[in-house]
């Protein structure tokens, strides 16, 4: 299976060990399911995760650690431009890497996505995996 993490599913993983977005990210980071992003979704990952409100809470070394691991084991995907109108446009480049590359979409944010049944919340993945 493929995926697609919305930021905010990787900060709740730092932030939350116990919680469902940690057992996805455990899941991606085990090889047991395949993640997919471009160049700007991780990208975009690196700079939430060092916001400085997180300094105290999400070490810089397990940020770098991640990205390599990302970067050295994911799928980059140079996305498809949809035409599909978003709710959120900054959410676009997860919603188009997904649909190139056949992922779901993991969000904690649905709403900022179009009605599409790839689009799953973090309970949504974990009950289709099982």
């Amino acid at each position: 299976m493929r995926v697609v993490l919305d930021t905010n599913i990787v900060v709740s993983a730092f932030l939350s060990p116990g919680g469902k977005p940690a057992a996805i990210l455990r899941l991606v980071l085990r090889g047991d399911i395949e993640i997919c992003f471009s160049t700007a979704i991780l990208a975009e990952y690196e700079r939430v995760l060092c916001r400085s409100k997180f300094a105290g809470r999400i070490r810089q070394p397990a940020i770098v650690r991640f990205i390599e691991i990302l970067y050295n084991t994911g799928v980059h995907i140079v996305a498809i431009p949809s035409h599909i109108d978003m709710p959120d446009e900054t959410d676009r480049k997860f919603y188009d890497v997904a649909k190139t590359a056949g992922a779901a979409l993991v969000t904690g944010n649905q709403r900022h996505y179009p009605d599409d049944r790839s689009v799953v919340s973090p309970a949504d993945l974990l009950s289709q995996i099982g």
